[in-house]
């Protein structure tokens, strides 16, 4: 019989207490808030005690600018599912090409980033995140709109820019609560006609796509302001002509109308 080995696997207590004397509460992004940020080196290897700190909140994994093409991480050790109280976890700028199935451990999380990495999809248990308000995935390899993110009922912001995608599925209108909508930079060619019940929107960006026509109810989208914050990002770079553009930027009641009275020609045409 071979003989067994075993692993201590308890955390080393004096690098535990050396970690929790760099949690910081006065970031003011997150006040109040138990913060820890990973530094250089430690992202090639992160530490063990990393783990084993419960009552972290903010956890930030993003390697700094100076160092983020020496050290940056290629994977998310599957512990990341015992910090149970953490609500903000940041993954930006990484090499990351797939995230581990105990992220969806992380219940009371609420905002997630994840620019700037090489991914193409998100574990299934990512769905069980049903406290996420702020979810960031630009500049991934993305090609579908992940199916584990379209009954998330909490989500408000949502940036799926500088990806692959070239098309949305028609359950994108379970977002229902959505109010910010990145989605520049991307190969889409058409909206669902059910993204017209996205009627919580303020902000949605569309630029740099393949769209050459709106939904004929887009005019429902009556929050979202292109007359006053029309920036390049909402719909430049588009092949737009259903309505043409002029009419598109003056935001959702011209869209309106110019449909309605698209279909009242259509009508006495018959």
């Amino acid at each position: 019989m071979k003989p067994v080995l075993l692993v201590n696997r308890a955390p080393n207590m004096t690098s535990l207490r050396q970690m929790k004397m760099r949690i910081t509460t006065d970031d003011q992004k997150f006040p109040g808030m138990k913060k820890f940020k990973v530094h250089g080196k430690e992202l090639k290897s992160l530490p063990r005690s990393l783990f084993s700190m419960l009552d972290l909140e903010v956890l930030d994994l993003s390697p700094e600018r100076e160092t983020c093409l020496f050290f940056q991480l290629t994977s998310i050790p599957k512990e990341i599912g015992q910090l149970a109280l953490l609500k903000v976890l940041i993954l930006d700028t990484n090499q990351l090409k797939s995230l581990p199935e105990e992220i969806g451990y992380l219940k009371g999380l609420e905002r997630l980033a994840l620019s700037n990495n090489l991914l193409r999809s998100l574990p299934s248990n990512f769905c069980k995140l049903r406290a996420l308000k702020s979810l960031h995935c630009s500049n991934n390899q993305f090609r579908d709109l992940p199916e584990e993110i379209l009954n998330l009922p909490d989500l408000v912001f949502l940036d799926f820019s500088n990806n692959y995608l070239m098309e949305l599925p028609a359950a994108i209108s379970n977002m229902s609560n959505l109010q910010t909508l990145l989605l520049n930079y991307n190969q889409l060619q058409e909206l669902p006609e059910s993204f017209c019940q996205l009627q919580r929107l303020e902000t949605l960006w569309l630029s740099s796509n393949n769209i050459s026509s709106l939904p004929a109810n887009f005019g429902k989208l009556s929050r979202l302001d292109w007359t006053r914050w029309c920036t390049s990002s909402a719909l430049d770079g588009n092949p737009l002509r259903n309505p043409p553009m002029h009419v598109a930027k003056q935001g959702p009641k011209a869209i309106g109308q110019y449909f309605k009275s698209k279909q009242g020609k259509n009508v006495v045409e018959r």
